[in-house]
């Protein structure tokens, strides 16, 4: 058998979750984005949320704060990640949120929109296995 190697490019910078698109959505309706994510958006100080009620889909696209139906873009601890509200359009579209879920499919389309589908989204490991939760289900 002939084997067929690439060679493989190595990457200088972060490892792990910081390089991907890594996307939160917490219960209370907070999206959280890591440093590298707001970077490809292009480090806006807002953005536009939409929803798609059909594919159950969240959009995110960067905006200048002073357009009409702006959601800010506020600041998410020390590494640089950014945080934006959309409680509100939870409340409006009626959608539950019981734990927080990780959009592991996030990607960009050819607008530019940051799409969060629903569908595919899950609560990650990092929250299943919080201490907090492990305590609640064993006094239970």
């Amino acid at each position: 058998m002939r084997a067929n190697w690439q060679e493989c490019k190595h990457y200088s910078g972060p490892h792990g979750i910081w390089v991907g698109l890594h996307v939160t959505l917490s219960r209370k309706g907070a999206i959280n984005l890591t440093r590298a994510t707001f970077e490809k958006m292009g480090e806006p100080q807002a953005v536009h949320v939409f929803f798609d009620a059909t594919n159950n889909r969240f959009g995110l696209k960067p905006t200048a704060p002073s357009v009409r139906n702006a959601f800010p873009m506020g600041s998410q601890g020390k590494r640089g990640g950014r945080r934006v509200y959309v409680a509100s359009v939870l409340k409006e579209f009626r959608i539950d949120i019981p734990e927080t879920i990780q959009f592991f499919d996030a990607d960009f389309d050819d607008e530019g929109i940051l799409v969060l589908d629903l569908r595919t989204a899950r609560v990650p490991n990092r929250v299943l296995n919080h201490r907090t939760r492990r305590a609640k289900t064993a006094s239970d």
